[in-house]
C-alpha cells in the first residue's frame, strides 16, 4: 500500500522532530529539509530516536529554486512548514534575515505548491506573538494582530499570505496560531531551557547563577509534543482554516523558577536567580493567553501535559544529558 508522503521543514529545530516522530507513527513517509550547513545539528532527532527514519534534503526555503524543484520532484500529499528565525530577542538585530526566513521563505513554498502541487496541503506554523499586547483578556482567531517584534512582523505576513493563496487560489492552506511550547529539544537561549538547563548545571555544581530578564513576564506555555498532534489535525479537516492552539493558562517566570528548583530539591531560587536588563526586549509583552475553543470543538484536541511535568520533564532531560 502507498505510504502518504509529508514534507517538514524545521528539521533541527524542537517542533519538526516531533512533528516527524508522530507522522512516522501514522504511517507517513516523511521528507525533512535541513538548511545547507556541511555539519547539520541531529540532535533533537537522535534524542527521539528517529534520525535514520526520516529522508533527509538539504536545501533552503529562501531559495525559490530550490522550492520549485522540490515540490516538482516530490510532490507530497501534506506539507509542514516549521523553518523560521524562532528566537524573538534576535530578530531586532537580525531584521532582514528574519524577514527572509519568516515571510519570504513561506510565500515561495506557496508558490511553488500552487505552480507545481496544487493538491498539496499546506500548514503555516503562525504565532502568538503576532497579538502582541492585545488588549483584553484570552487571544482566539478573531482577536486583532499588533504584533512588537521584527519576528512578531515577520511571522504575519506569512500567516496573512497563507489565508491569501487559500482564498485566491482555493489551496488548503492552514495556520496553526501556536501559543508558546516548550520540551527537551527547546533550544538554549529560550527561557524555558535556560532555566531548566540552568537548575540542572547548579544541582550539578557546574554553575551558580542563573541570570534573566524580566521575572514577571506572563505566557501561556504548553508542551511541543502535544502541539504537533494540533498540525496534523488542522490538515486533516475537509475545509482549510485556521486555528488558535493554546492551552489557555498562564504562567510567570517566577513560577517556572519555583517549579525547576523545587524538583531538584532547592526550593529558594532567588539566591541563584540574577536579572540582567540586557535580557529584556524593546518591546516587552506583558501578557499572552490563547481561547482554543474552535481547535477543541472541531478538531477534538486538548492538551495533555500540565505546565508542572513538562517543567520537570525538561529538568530531568537537562539532568540526564549533563550527566
Amino acid at each position: 500500500m502507498h505510504k502518504p508522503e509529508a514534507f517538514v521543514t524545521g528539521m533541527t529545530g524542537q517542533d519538526g522532530p516531533y512533528l516527524a516522530r508522530l507522522l512516522l507513527e501514522k504511517g507517513y513517509r516523511v521528507y525533512g529539509l535541513i538548511k545547507r550547513y556541511s555539519n547539520p545539528n541531529l540532535d533533537n532527532l537522535k534524542w527521539l530516536g528517529i534520525e535514520n527514519d526520516i529522508e533527509l534534503i538539504t536545501g533552503d526555503i529562501t531559495d525559490e529554486n530550490c522550492m520549485n524543484h522540490l515540490m516538482r520532484s516530490i510532490r507530497p500529499q501534506e506539507f509542514y512548514n516549521l523553518a523560521a528565525q524562532s528566537f524573538v530577542g534576535v530578530s531586532w538585530d537580525l531584521n532582514k534575515l528574519t524577514t527572509e526566513v519568516n515571510a519570504m521563505g513561506p510565500l515561495n513554498i506557496l508558490n511553488a505548491i500552487k505552480t507545481h502541487s496544487p493538491n498539496t496541503k499546506f500548514y503555516q506554523a503562525s504565532t502568538s506573538e503576532m497579538y502582541g499586547n492585545s488588549t483584553g483578556g484570552q487571544q482566539n482567531e478573531t482577536t486583532p494582530f499588533h504584533p512588537r517584534s521584527p519576528y512578531g512582523v515577520s511571522k504575519l505576513y506569512a500567516h496573512w499570505i497563507t489565508v491569501n493563496f487559500r482564498e485566491s487560489y482555493g489551496l488548503h492552506a492552514c495556520s496553526g496560531i501556536l501559543f508558546n511550547h516548550e520540551s527537551p529539544l527547546r533550544g538554549r537561549e529560550f527561557v524555558t531551557r535556560k532555566v531548566t538547563d540552568g537548575v540542572a548545571r547548579i544541582k550539578l555544581g557546574l554553575a551558580d547563577t542563573i541570570t534573566l530578564g524580566n521575572l514577571d513576564a506572563k505566557r501561556d506555555w504548553g508542551f511541543a509534543g502535544d502541539f504537533v498532534e494540533a498540525m496534523w489535525l488542522i490538515l486533516q479537516q475537509a475545509e482549510a482554516n485556521d486555528y488558535v492552539i493554546a492551552t489557555g493558562e498562564q504562567h510567570s517566570i517566577r513560577e517556572l523558577l519555583d517549579i525547576a528548583f523545587k524538583h531538584v530539591g532547592l526550593p529558594h531560587w532567588s539566591q541563584y536567580v540574577s536579572t540582567d536588563p540586557r535580557f529584556k526586549r524593546p518591546a516587552e509583552l506583558h501578557s499572552l493567553c490563547g481561547d482554543s475553543g474552535r481547535a477543541r470543538s472541531l478538531l477534538g484536541w486538548q492538551p495533555q501535559t500540565s505546565f508542572e511535568t513538562m517543567i520537570k520533564d525538561m529538568v530531568d532531560a537537562d539532568l540526564e544529558r549533563l550527566r
